[in-house]
Protein backbone atom coordinates (compact mmCIF):
# COMPACT_ATOMS: atom_id res chain seq x y z
CA UNK A 1 0.00 0.00 0.00
CA UNK A 2 1.28 3.45 -0.95
CA UNK A 3 -0.09 6.77 0.32
CA UNK A 4 1.05 9.87 -1.55
CA UNK A 5 3.82 7.77 -3.11
CA UNK A 6 5.21 6.46 0.20
CA UNK A 7 5.09 2.75 1.09
CA UNK A 8 2.94 2.47 4.23
CA UNK A 9 1.76 -1.11 4.68
CA UNK A 10 2.00 -4.65 3.33
CA UNK A 11 0.11 -7.82 4.17
CA UNK A 12 -0.14 -11.41 3.02
CA UNK A 13 -3.21 -12.51 1.09
CA UNK A 14 -4.50 -14.47 4.11
CA UNK A 15 -8.09 -15.64 3.72
CA UNK A 16 -8.96 -12.95 1.19
CA UNK A 17 -10.26 -10.59 3.87
CA UNK A 18 -7.65 -10.59 6.65
CA UNK A 19 -3.94 -11.19 6.09
CA UNK A 20 -0.77 -11.06 8.15
CA UNK A 21 0.92 -7.68 8.52
CA UNK A 22 4.43 -8.00 7.03
CA UNK A 23 5.14 -4.28 6.55
CA UNK A 24 8.46 -4.27 8.41
CA UNK A 25 9.72 -7.34 6.57
CA UNK A 26 8.74 -5.97 3.16
CA UNK A 27 10.79 -2.84 3.84
CA UNK A 28 13.91 -5.06 3.83
CA UNK A 29 13.37 -6.24 0.23
CA UNK A 30 15.61 -4.17 -2.01
CA UNK A 31 13.52 -4.56 -5.17
CA UNK A 32 10.46 -2.97 -3.51
CA UNK A 33 10.66 0.85 -3.68
CA UNK A 34 9.79 2.69 -0.47
CA UNK A 35 9.01 5.80 -2.54
CA UNK A 36 7.39 5.84 -5.99
CA UNK A 37 8.77 7.81 -8.94
CA UNK A 38 6.95 11.12 -9.26
CA UNK A 39 7.56 12.08 -12.91
CA UNK A 40 4.19 10.78 -14.20
CA UNK A 41 1.93 11.99 -11.37
CA UNK A 42 1.32 9.90 -8.27
CA UNK A 43 -2.01 8.76 -6.81
CA UNK A 44 -3.00 9.72 -3.28
CA UNK A 45 -3.70 6.06 -2.56
CA UNK A 46 -2.55 2.86 -4.25
CA UNK A 47 -2.89 -0.82 -3.33
CA UNK A 48 -1.09 -3.37 -5.50
CA UNK A 49 -0.95 -7.16 -5.49
CA UNK A 50 2.36 -8.89 -6.04
CA UNK A 51 4.43 -11.96 -5.28
CA UNK A 52 7.59 -12.50 -3.26
CA UNK A 53 9.97 -15.18 -4.53
CA UNK A 54 13.63 -16.25 -4.71
CA UNK A 55 15.98 -16.76 -7.62
CA UNK A 56 17.23 -20.33 -7.84
CA UNK A 57 20.94 -19.54 -7.39
CA UNK A 58 20.18 -17.45 -4.29
CA UNK A 59 17.91 -20.20 -2.92
CA UNK A 60 20.67 -22.80 -3.33
CA UNK A 61 23.22 -20.51 -1.66
CA UNK A 62 20.81 -19.91 1.24
CA UNK A 63 20.33 -23.65 1.75
CA UNK A 64 24.10 -24.20 1.76
CA UNK A 65 24.52 -21.60 4.48
CA UNK A 66 21.71 -23.14 6.54
CA UNK A 67 23.07 -26.69 6.34
CA UNK A 68 26.57 -25.43 7.23
CA UNK A 69 25.06 -23.96 10.42
CA UNK A 70 23.30 -27.24 11.15
CA UNK A 71 19.83 -25.88 10.33
CA UNK A 72 17.26 -27.71 8.20
CA UNK A 73 17.31 -26.67 4.55
CA UNK A 74 14.16 -25.42 2.80
CA UNK A 75 12.37 -27.93 0.58
CA UNK A 76 11.91 -25.48 -2.32
CA UNK A 77 12.13 -21.76 -3.18
CA UNK A 78 8.40 -21.25 -2.58
CA UNK A 79 8.64 -22.45 1.03
CA UNK A 80 11.82 -20.44 1.53
CA UNK A 81 10.20 -17.22 0.30
CA UNK A 82 7.04 -17.71 2.36
CA UNK A 83 8.94 -18.58 5.54
CA UNK A 84 11.36 -15.69 5.10
CA UNK A 85 8.62 -13.12 4.53
CA UNK A 86 6.68 -14.20 7.63
CA UNK A 87 9.65 -14.14 10.04
CA UNK A 88 8.91 -12.55 13.40
CA UNK A 89 12.41 -11.03 13.33
CA UNK A 90 12.83 -8.65 10.38
CA UNK A 91 16.63 -8.80 10.67
CA UNK A 92 16.41 -12.44 9.56
CA UNK A 93 14.20 -11.47 6.61
CA UNK A 94 16.78 -8.86 5.66
CA UNK A 95 19.40 -11.60 5.22
CA UNK A 96 17.18 -13.62 2.88
CA UNK A 97 17.49 -12.99 -0.91
CA UNK A 98 13.85 -12.08 -1.54
CA UNK A 99 12.58 -10.45 -4.73
CA UNK A 100 9.15 -8.94 -5.38
CA UNK A 101 7.15 -8.38 -8.55
CA UNK A 102 3.81 -6.53 -8.81
CA UNK A 103 1.09 -7.53 -11.24
CA UNK A 104 -2.28 -5.99 -10.32
CA UNK A 105 -3.79 -2.75 -9.03
CA UNK A 106 -6.27 -3.55 -6.24
CA UNK A 107 -7.30 0.00 -5.32
CA UNK A 108 -6.51 3.41 -6.76
CA UNK A 109 -7.59 6.95 -5.91
CA UNK A 110 -7.64 7.91 -9.61
CA UNK A 111 -9.27 6.13 -12.58
CA UNK A 112 -7.73 2.70 -13.17
CA UNK A 113 -6.06 2.18 -16.60
CA UNK A 114 -8.50 0.65 -19.13
CA UNK A 115 -6.40 -2.46 -19.83
CA UNK A 116 -4.24 -4.85 -17.83
CA UNK A 117 -1.27 -4.08 -20.09
CA UNK A 118 -1.63 -0.36 -19.36
CA UNK A 119 -1.92 -1.25 -15.68
CA UNK A 120 1.48 -2.98 -15.75
CA UNK A 121 3.03 -0.14 -17.73
CA UNK A 122 1.70 2.38 -15.22
CA UNK A 123 3.12 0.42 -12.28
CA UNK A 124 6.49 0.23 -14.04
CA UNK A 125 6.49 4.01 -14.63
CA UNK A 126 5.94 4.52 -10.91
CA UNK A 127 9.06 2.43 -10.27
CA UNK A 128 7.39 -0.80 -9.14
CA UNK A 129 8.90 -4.08 -10.38
CA UNK A 130 6.58 -5.85 -12.84
CA UNK A 131 6.84 -9.18 -14.72
CA UNK A 132 9.64 -8.91 -17.27
CA UNK A 133 8.51 -11.87 -19.36
CA UNK A 134 5.08 -10.93 -20.66
CA UNK A 135 3.38 -10.56 -24.02
CA UNK A 136 0.26 -8.86 -25.37
CA UNK A 137 -1.42 -11.51 -27.54
CA UNK A 138 -3.94 -10.79 -30.30
CA UNK A 139 -5.19 -14.37 -30.66
CA UNK A 140 -5.35 -17.80 -29.00
CA UNK A 141 -2.63 -18.98 -31.39
CA UNK A 142 -0.31 -16.30 -30.01
CA UNK A 143 -1.14 -17.39 -26.46
CA UNK A 144 -0.28 -21.02 -27.29
CA UNK A 145 2.91 -19.92 -29.01
CA UNK A 146 4.00 -17.84 -26.01
CA UNK A 147 3.24 -20.77 -23.70
CA UNK A 148 5.34 -23.17 -25.79
CA UNK A 149 8.20 -20.69 -26.10
CA UNK A 150 8.24 -20.04 -22.35
CA UNK A 151 8.12 -23.77 -21.53
CA UNK A 152 11.08 -24.37 -23.86
CA UNK A 153 13.25 -21.91 -21.87
CA UNK A 154 11.89 -22.58 -18.35
CA UNK A 155 15.12 -24.30 -17.30
CA UNK A 156 17.10 -21.22 -18.34
CA UNK A 157 15.04 -18.81 -16.24
CA UNK A 158 16.52 -17.67 -12.91
CA UNK A 159 13.36 -18.67 -11.00
CA UNK A 160 10.94 -21.60 -10.85
CA UNK A 161 7.68 -21.44 -12.83
CA UNK A 162 5.07 -24.12 -13.54
CA UNK A 163 3.16 -22.31 -16.29
CA UNK A 164 1.93 -18.96 -17.55
CA UNK A 165 -1.13 -16.91 -16.55
CA UNK A 166 -3.48 -15.88 -19.36
CA UNK A 167 -5.60 -12.79 -18.65
CA UNK A 168 -8.30 -10.87 -20.46
CA UNK A 169 -6.71 -7.51 -21.23
CA UNK A 170 -9.68 -5.10 -21.21
CA UNK A 171 -10.76 -4.13 -17.72
CA UNK A 172 -14.42 -3.67 -18.67
CA UNK A 173 -14.47 -7.26 -19.96
CA UNK A 174 -12.84 -8.40 -16.73
CA UNK A 175 -15.67 -6.72 -14.82
CA UNK A 176 -18.29 -8.42 -16.99
CA UNK A 177 -16.73 -11.85 -16.46
CA UNK A 178 -16.53 -11.29 -12.69
CA UNK A 179 -15.21 -13.57 -9.98
CA UNK A 180 -15.70 -17.09 -8.73
CA UNK A 181 -15.54 -17.71 -4.98
CA UNK A 182 -11.72 -17.81 -4.94
CA UNK A 183 -10.47 -16.69 -8.36
CA UNK A 184 -11.33 -14.43 -11.31
CA UNK A 185 -13.10 -15.80 -14.39
CA UNK A 186 -10.94 -13.54 -16.56
CA UNK A 187 -7.62 -15.26 -15.78
CA UNK A 188 -6.48 -18.88 -16.05
CA UNK A 189 -3.27 -20.72 -15.19
CA UNK A 190 -1.93 -22.41 -18.33
CA UNK A 191 0.33 -25.05 -16.78
CA UNK A 192 3.40 -26.70 -18.29
CA UNK A 193 3.79 -30.47 -18.62
CA UNK A 194 5.09 -31.67 -15.22
CA UNK A 195 8.64 -33.02 -15.12
CA UNK A 196 8.91 -36.77 -14.52
CA UNK A 197 11.65 -39.06 -13.22
CA UNK A 198 11.94 -42.80 -12.54
CA UNK A 199 12.56 -44.26 -9.07
CA UNK A 200 11.46 -47.20 -6.89
CA UNK A 201 8.94 -47.72 -4.08
CA UNK A 202 10.77 -48.75 -0.91
CA UNK A 203 7.68 -48.99 1.32
CA UNK A 204 4.01 -48.00 1.56
CA UNK A 205 2.87 -46.51 4.86
CA UNK A 206 -0.45 -45.06 6.00
CA UNK A 207 -0.67 -41.51 7.35
CA UNK A 208 -3.57 -40.21 9.46
CA UNK A 209 -4.89 -36.72 8.73
CA UNK A 210 -6.50 -34.20 11.08
CA UNK A 211 -10.01 -35.43 10.20
CA UNK A 212 -8.98 -39.06 10.68
CA UNK A 213 -8.65 -39.83 6.97
CA UNK A 214 -6.15 -42.60 6.20
CA UNK A 215 -3.93 -41.95 3.21
CA UNK A 216 -1.45 -44.45 1.70
CA UNK A 217 1.96 -42.84 1.11
CA UNK A 218 4.78 -44.30 -0.97
CA UNK A 219 8.29 -43.99 0.49
CA UNK A 220 10.60 -43.61 -2.49
CA UNK A 221 14.26 -44.01 -3.26
CA UNK A 222 15.24 -40.31 -3.27
CA UNK A 223 15.18 -38.77 -6.73
CA UNK A 224 15.60 -35.17 -7.94
CA UNK A 225 12.59 -33.80 -9.84
CA UNK A 226 12.82 -30.23 -11.11
CA UNK A 227 15.58 -29.32 -8.68
CA UNK A 228 13.82 -30.78 -5.61
CA UNK A 229 14.65 -34.13 -3.97
CA UNK A 230 11.55 -36.30 -3.68
CA UNK A 231 11.48 -39.16 -1.14
CA UNK A 232 7.74 -39.69 -0.64
CA UNK A 233 4.54 -39.30 -2.64
CA UNK A 234 0.86 -39.60 -1.79
CA UNK A 235 -1.09 -42.49 -3.29
CA UNK A 236 -4.39 -40.70 -2.47
CA UNK A 237 -6.62 -43.67 -1.58
CA UNK A 238 -6.96 -47.46 -1.78
CA UNK A 239 -8.82 -47.37 -5.11
CA UNK A 240 -6.04 -45.31 -6.68
CA UNK A 241 -3.39 -47.77 -5.43
CA UNK A 242 -5.39 -50.67 -6.91
CA UNK A 243 -6.00 -48.85 -10.21
CA UNK A 244 -2.31 -48.14 -10.71
CA UNK A 245 -1.36 -51.47 -9.07
CA UNK A 246 1.46 -49.91 -7.05
CA UNK A 247 3.35 -52.32 -4.76
CA UNK A 248 6.47 -52.24 -2.59
CA UNK A 249 9.56 -52.71 -4.78
CA UNK A 250 7.93 -51.41 -7.98
CA UNK A 251 9.68 -49.08 -10.40
CA UNK A 252 7.53 -45.97 -10.92
CA UNK A 253 7.42 -42.59 -12.65
CA UNK A 254 7.20 -39.59 -10.31
CA UNK A 255 6.18 -36.01 -11.06
CA UNK A 256 5.56 -32.86 -9.05
CA UNK A 257 1.94 -32.02 -9.82
CA UNK A 258 1.85 -28.29 -10.48
CA UNK A 259 5.61 -28.46 -9.90
CA UNK A 260 4.81 -28.71 -6.18
CA UNK A 261 3.09 -31.91 -4.99
CA UNK A 262 4.95 -35.22 -5.57
CA UNK A 263 2.78 -37.86 -7.25
CA UNK A 264 3.28 -41.29 -8.82
CA UNK A 265 1.88 -41.25 -12.34
CA UNK A 266 2.37 -44.90 -13.31
CA UNK A 267 4.23 -48.15 -12.70
CA UNK A 268 7.12 -49.01 -15.03
CA UNK A 269 7.13 -52.76 -15.81
CA UNK A 270 10.56 -54.40 -15.49
CA UNK A 271 11.22 -57.69 -17.35
CA UNK A 272 11.71 -60.63 -15.00
CA UNK A 273 10.69 -58.73 -11.84
CA UNK A 274 9.22 -60.60 -8.84
CA UNK A 275 6.51 -58.38 -7.41
CA UNK A 276 5.37 -58.20 -3.80
CA UNK A 277 1.80 -58.83 -2.64
CA UNK A 278 -0.84 -56.18 -3.39
CA UNK A 279 -1.22 -53.39 -0.82
CA UNK A 280 -4.16 -53.55 1.62
CA UNK A 281 -5.44 -50.80 3.90
CA UNK A 282 -5.26 -51.64 7.64
CA UNK A 283 -8.27 -52.63 9.75
CA UNK A 284 -7.07 -50.52 12.69
CA UNK A 285 -5.64 -47.00 12.90
CA UNK A 286 -1.82 -47.15 12.81
CA UNK A 287 -1.65 -44.33 15.40
CA UNK A 288 -4.24 -45.16 18.08
CA UNK A 289 -5.49 -48.65 17.17
CA UNK A 290 -9.13 -47.61 16.79
CA UNK A 291 -11.31 -49.34 14.22
CA UNK A 292 -11.10 -48.09 10.65
CA UNK A 293 -14.31 -47.07 8.83
CA UNK A 294 -14.86 -46.59 5.12
CA UNK A 295 -16.76 -44.12 2.92
CA UNK A 296 -16.43 -45.15 -0.71
CA UNK A 297 -12.75 -45.08 -1.63
CA UNK A 298 -11.79 -43.34 1.61
CA UNK A 299 -10.84 -44.92 4.95
CA UNK A 300 -10.88 -43.09 8.27
CA UNK A 301 -10.04 -43.60 11.94
CA UNK A 302 -13.08 -43.66 14.21
CA UNK A 303 -10.99 -42.58 17.20
CA UNK A 304 -11.72 -38.85 16.65
CA UNK A 305 -9.97 -36.76 19.34
CA UNK A 306 -8.57 -39.78 21.22
CA UNK A 307 -6.25 -40.30 18.25
CA UNK A 308 -2.95 -38.48 18.62
CA UNK A 309 -2.61 -37.86 14.89
CA UNK A 310 -6.03 -36.29 14.67
CA UNK A 311 -5.41 -34.17 17.75
CA UNK A 312 -2.21 -32.71 16.29
CA UNK A 313 -3.90 -32.03 12.98
CA UNK A 314 -6.97 -30.60 14.69
CA UNK A 315 -4.84 -28.17 16.71
CA UNK A 316 -2.85 -27.10 13.65
CA UNK A 317 -6.08 -26.49 11.73
CA UNK A 318 -7.70 -24.68 14.69
CA UNK A 319 -4.68 -22.34 14.90
CA UNK A 320 -4.30 -21.83 11.12
CA UNK A 321 -4.51 -18.41 9.49
CA UNK A 322 -7.98 -19.09 8.05
CA UNK A 323 -9.32 -20.13 11.47
CA UNK A 324 -8.23 -18.64 14.82
CA UNK A 325 -4.91 -17.44 13.36
CA UNK A 326 -2.68 -18.20 16.38
CA UNK A 327 0.77 -17.03 15.26
CA UNK A 328 3.71 -19.10 16.46
CA UNK A 329 1.71 -22.30 16.94
CA UNK A 330 3.32 -24.30 14.15
CA UNK A 331 3.57 -27.99 13.42
CA UNK A 332 6.72 -28.57 15.46
CA UNK A 333 5.35 -26.80 18.53
CA UNK A 334 2.02 -28.62 18.30
CA UNK A 335 3.83 -31.97 18.11
CA UNK A 336 5.81 -31.15 21.26
CA UNK A 337 2.73 -29.98 23.15
CA UNK A 338 0.83 -33.19 22.37
CA UNK A 339 3.79 -35.56 22.80
CA UNK A 340 4.63 -34.11 26.23
CA UNK A 341 1.00 -34.30 27.34
CA UNK A 342 0.62 -30.53 27.77
CA UNK A 343 -2.33 -30.42 25.35
CA UNK A 344 -4.86 -33.27 25.24
CA UNK A 345 -7.73 -31.23 23.75
CA UNK A 346 -8.24 -27.92 21.97
CA UNK A 347 -9.33 -26.30 25.25
CA UNK A 348 -5.94 -27.10 26.81
CA UNK A 349 -4.36 -24.50 24.54
CA UNK A 350 -5.95 -21.78 26.67
CA UNK A 351 -4.47 -23.21 29.86
CA UNK A 352 -0.84 -23.04 28.68
CA UNK A 353 1.57 -20.86 30.65
CA UNK A 354 5.06 -19.48 30.09
CA UNK A 355 6.42 -22.18 32.39
CA UNK A 356 4.86 -24.87 30.20
CA UNK A 357 6.31 -23.46 26.99
CA UNK A 358 9.89 -22.78 28.14
CA UNK A 359 10.23 -26.55 28.66
CA UNK A 360 9.85 -27.03 24.90
CA UNK A 361 12.71 -27.09 22.42
CA UNK A 362 13.22 -23.72 20.74
CA UNK A 363 11.43 -21.65 23.39
CA UNK A 364 12.80 -18.98 25.70
CA UNK A 365 11.00 -16.48 27.95
CA UNK A 366 10.33 -14.01 25.12
CA UNK A 367 9.03 -16.54 22.58
CA UNK A 368 6.91 -18.25 25.26
CA UNK A 369 5.34 -14.90 26.20
CA UNK A 370 4.59 -14.12 22.55
CA UNK A 371 2.81 -17.44 22.03
CA UNK A 372 0.79 -17.13 25.25
CA UNK A 373 -0.26 -13.64 24.15
CA UNK A 374 -1.13 -14.89 20.67
CA UNK A 375 -3.32 -17.65 22.12
CA UNK A 376 -5.02 -15.15 24.45
CA UNK A 377 -5.61 -12.85 21.48
CA UNK A 378 -7.58 -15.57 19.73
CA UNK A 379 -10.19 -15.72 22.49
CA UNK A 380 -12.40 -13.31 20.57
CA UNK A 381 -13.15 -14.81 17.16
CA UNK A 382 -15.75 -14.38 14.44
CA UNK A 383 -18.31 -17.13 13.95
CA UNK A 384 -17.07 -18.12 10.48
CA UNK A 385 -13.48 -18.48 11.66
CA UNK A 386 -14.55 -20.54 14.67
CA UNK A 387 -16.58 -22.86 12.43
CA UNK A 388 -13.61 -23.15 10.09
CA UNK A 389 -11.37 -24.02 13.03
CA UNK A 390 -13.54 -26.95 14.13
CA UNK A 391 -12.51 -28.93 11.06
CA UNK A 392 -15.99 -30.19 10.17
CA UNK A 393 -15.89 -32.39 7.08
CA UNK A 394 -16.80 -30.44 3.90
CA UNK A 395 -16.97 -27.11 5.74
CA UNK A 396 -14.29 -24.86 4.32
CA UNK A 397 -13.92 -21.07 4.32
CA UNK A 398 -16.81 -20.38 1.97
CA UNK A 399 -19.38 -22.62 3.68
CA UNK A 400 -18.26 -21.33 7.10
CA UNK A 401 -19.00 -17.77 5.94
CA UNK A 402 -22.34 -18.86 4.48
CA UNK A 403 -23.34 -20.40 7.82
CA UNK A 404 -22.17 -17.34 9.76
CA UNK A 405 -24.25 -15.05 7.53
CA UNK A 406 -27.34 -17.27 7.64
CA UNK A 407 -27.47 -17.98 11.38
CA UNK A 408 -27.34 -15.53 14.24
CA UNK A 409 -25.16 -17.59 16.58
CA UNK A 410 -23.23 -20.80 17.14
CA UNK A 411 -26.14 -22.11 19.21
CA UNK A 412 -28.54 -21.70 16.26
CA UNK A 413 -26.21 -23.68 14.01
CA UNK A 414 -25.76 -26.45 16.59
CA UNK A 415 -29.53 -26.85 16.96
CA UNK A 416 -30.41 -26.77 13.23
CA UNK A 417 -31.56 -29.96 11.52
CA UNK A 418 -30.72 -31.26 8.04
CA UNK A 419 -33.86 -29.76 6.51
CA UNK A 420 -32.95 -26.30 7.83
CA UNK A 421 -29.42 -26.53 6.44
CA UNK A 422 -30.71 -27.53 3.01
CA UNK A 423 -32.86 -24.41 2.83
CA UNK A 424 -29.60 -22.52 2.27
CA UNK A 425 -28.76 -22.15 -1.42
CA UNK A 426 -25.07 -23.06 -1.14
CA UNK A 427 -25.58 -26.14 1.04
CA UNK A 428 -26.55 -29.48 -0.47
CA UNK A 429 -27.33 -32.93 0.98
CA UNK A 430 -23.71 -33.98 1.59
CA UNK A 431 -22.72 -30.83 3.50
CA UNK A 432 -25.95 -30.77 5.50
CA UNK A 433 -25.50 -34.43 6.45
CA UNK A 434 -21.90 -33.76 7.50
CA UNK A 435 -23.05 -30.90 9.74
CA UNK A 436 -25.78 -32.96 11.39
CA UNK A 437 -23.42 -35.91 11.97
CA UNK A 438 -20.84 -33.57 13.53
CA UNK A 439 -23.31 -31.93 15.94
CA UNK A 440 -24.89 -35.27 16.86
CA UNK A 441 -21.59 -36.58 18.26
CA UNK A 442 -21.59 -35.79 22.04
CA UNK A 443 -17.78 -35.65 22.18
CA UNK A 444 -17.74 -32.82 19.63
CA UNK A 445 -20.23 -30.81 21.69
CA UNK A 446 -18.17 -31.53 24.82
CA UNK A 447 -14.99 -30.20 23.18
CA UNK A 448 -16.79 -27.02 22.06
CA UNK A 449 -18.20 -26.51 25.57
CA UNK A 450 -14.69 -26.84 27.01
CA UNK A 451 -13.35 -24.26 24.54
CA UNK A 452 -16.07 -21.78 25.46
CA UNK A 453 -15.51 -22.42 29.18
CA UNK A 454 -11.85 -21.52 28.60
CA UNK A 455 -12.91 -17.97 27.79
CA UNK A 456 -13.27 -18.09 24.00
CA UNK A 457 -15.99 -15.71 22.83
CA UNK A 458 -17.53 -16.38 19.42
CA UNK A 459 -18.82 -13.16 17.91
CA UNK A 460 -22.23 -13.84 16.32
CA UNK A 461 -22.86 -13.51 12.60
CA UNK A 462 -25.39 -10.98 11.39
CA UNK A 463 -28.52 -11.92 13.32
CA UNK A 464 -31.82 -12.46 11.49
CA UNK A 465 -33.33 -9.34 12.98
CA UNK A 466 -30.32 -7.24 12.01
CA UNK A 467 -30.44 -8.57 8.45
CA UNK A 468 -34.06 -7.52 8.16
CA UNK A 469 -33.12 -3.98 9.19
CA UNK A 470 -30.39 -3.78 6.55
CA UNK A 471 -31.28 -1.98 3.29
CA UNK A 472 -29.75 -4.94 1.46
CA UNK A 473 -31.56 -7.63 3.48
CA UNK A 474 -32.51 -10.54 1.20
CA UNK A 475 -31.59 -8.57 -1.94
CA UNK A 476 -29.81 -9.85 -5.04
CA UNK A 477 -27.34 -7.58 -6.84
CA UNK A 478 -25.99 -7.84 -10.37
CA UNK A 479 -23.13 -5.64 -11.62
CA UNK A 480 -22.36 -4.63 -15.19
CA UNK A 481 -19.61 -2.48 -16.68
CA UNK A 482 -16.43 -1.20 -15.10
CA UNK A 483 -16.38 0.30 -11.61
CA UNK A 484 -14.15 3.31 -11.05
CA UNK A 485 -13.73 3.21 -7.28
CA UNK A 486 -14.88 -0.22 -6.15
CA UNK A 487 -12.97 -3.36 -6.95
CA UNK A 488 -15.34 -6.20 -7.80
CA UNK A 489 -14.13 -8.05 -4.70
CA UNK A 490 -14.80 -4.97 -2.59
CA UNK A 491 -18.32 -4.60 -3.93
CA UNK A 492 -19.07 -8.27 -3.33
CA UNK A 493 -17.73 -8.08 0.22
CA UNK A 494 -19.91 -5.03 0.96
CA UNK A 495 -23.02 -6.78 -0.37
CA UNK A 496 -22.39 -10.05 1.48
CA UNK A 497 -21.46 -8.35 4.75
CA UNK A 498 -24.94 -6.78 4.79
CA UNK A 499 -26.61 -10.15 4.23
CA UNK A 500 -27.36 -9.82 0.51
CA UNK A 501 -25.92 -11.82 -2.39
CA UNK A 502 -24.47 -11.23 -5.84
CA UNK A 503 -25.53 -12.93 -9.05
CA UNK A 504 -23.91 -13.01 -12.48
CA UNK A 505 -27.14 -12.74 -14.50
CA UNK A 506 -30.27 -10.56 -14.53
CA UNK A 507 -33.67 -12.14 -13.86
CA UNK A 508 -37.05 -11.21 -12.41
CA UNK A 509 -35.62 -12.01 -8.97
CA UNK A 510 -32.82 -9.43 -9.33
CA UNK A 511 -33.24 -6.64 -6.77
CA UNK A 512 -30.79 -4.13 -8.27
CA UNK A 513 -28.53 -3.78 -11.28
CA UNK A 514 -25.45 -1.63 -10.53
CA UNK A 515 -24.21 0.03 -13.72
CA UNK A 516 -20.62 1.09 -14.31
CA UNK A 517 -18.67 2.22 -17.35
CA UNK A 518 -19.49 0.65 -20.74
CA UNK A 519 -22.44 -1.34 -19.45
CA UNK A 520 -23.36 -4.40 -21.48
CA UNK A 521 -26.53 -6.25 -22.45
CA UNK A 522 -27.51 -6.71 -18.79
CA UNK A 523 -28.67 -3.08 -18.78
CA UNK A 524 -31.19 -3.76 -21.58
CA UNK A 525 -32.35 -6.93 -19.80
CA UNK A 526 -32.87 -5.03 -16.55
CA UNK A 527 -34.89 -2.29 -18.27
CA UNK A 528 -37.06 -4.91 -20.00
CA UNK A 529 -37.75 -6.68 -16.69
CA UNK A 530 -38.28 -3.49 -14.70
CA UNK A 531 -35.28 -4.14 -12.41
CA UNK A 532 -34.19 -1.04 -10.41
CA UNK A 533 -30.95 0.41 -11.77
CA UNK A 534 -28.26 2.04 -9.62
CA UNK A 535 -25.16 4.01 -10.52
CA UNK A 536 -21.95 3.22 -8.64
CA UNK A 537 -22.47 6.33 -6.49
CA UNK A 538 -26.08 5.35 -5.67
CA UNK A 539 -24.91 1.87 -4.70
CA UNK A 540 -22.30 3.38 -2.38
CA UNK A 541 -24.94 5.61 -0.77
CA UNK A 542 -27.28 2.64 -0.31
CA UNK A 543 -24.71 0.62 1.62
CA UNK A 544 -23.63 3.67 3.59
CA UNK A 545 -19.98 3.60 2.52
CA UNK A 546 -17.59 6.05 0.94
CA UNK A 547 -16.89 4.29 -2.33
CA UNK A 548 -13.41 5.77 -2.59
CA UNK A 549 -12.27 3.70 0.36
CA UNK A 550 -13.46 0.31 -0.93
Amino acid sequence: MYDHGIFTRGATRGDGTIGEDVTINLRTIRSLPLRLHAQSGLPDHLVVRGEVYMHLDNFQALNRRMTERGDDAFANPRNAASGSLRQLDSTITATRPLVVTCYEIMALSMPVPPTHWDELETLARWGLPTPVRRQLCASIDEVVSFHRETESVRDQLPYEIDGVVVKVNRRDWQDRLGMKSRSPRWAIAYKFTPRKEVTSVQDIVVSVGRTGSLTPVALLKPVEVGGVTISRATLHNADEVARKDIRIGDTVKVERAGDVIPAITERVPVPGEHRSTPFRMPDHCPVCGSNVGREGAYFYCTGQLVCGAQLKGAIEHFASKHALNIEGLGKKTVAQLVDKGLVRSLADLYRLTNNDLVRLEGFADRSATLLVESIAGSKTVSLDRFLMGLGIRQVGQHIAKVLAREFGSLEEIMSADQERFQEIREIGPEISESLVVYWSEPRNREVIAQILESGVQVAPGMATGDRRKSPLAGKTFVFTGGLDHFTRDGAQQAVETAGARMSSSVSKKTSYLVVGRDAGSKLDQARALGVPILTEQEFAALIGKDEKRT
